[in-house]
């Protein structure tokens, strides 16, 4: 688990997810793997408006869930994979811990 991962990080990160307009823009993002796809892509994708596109990508930046860097004339956004494992290793970190797991 991330060393940095606590009740208030993970929070956040879960939060900046409590849309379900920001749920699909992170998913697409997953599904469009490491080399990301542009800011335009995205709301042609996902039929979001550009102002609220905006403010969803913010967001889930400002939470760590993506990374955006500009190239060219374009803004590159790529899930955060590391973040995204962290979340999911932090709420799944005691699983069954009061009853033993039988998830296995």
């Amino acid at each position: 688990m991330d060393a940095r991962m606590n009740p208030d990080n993970a929070a956040e990160g879960f939060t900046a997810m409590g849309s379900t307009a920001r749920l699909e823009v992170l998913r697409a993002l997953v599904r469009a793997g490491r080399a990301g796809r542009p800011v335009s892509w995205i709301q042609e994708a996902l039929g979001i408006p550009a102002s609220t596109l905006t403010h969803h990508l913010k967001m889930l930046a400002d939470a760590g869930l993506i990374i955006q860097e500009k190239s060219g004339r374009s803004i590159i956004s790529r899930a955060n994979y590391d973040r995204l494992e962290a979340l999911a290793a932090f709420i799944l970190s005691e699983c069954c811990s009061e009853e033993g797991c039988s998830n296995d």
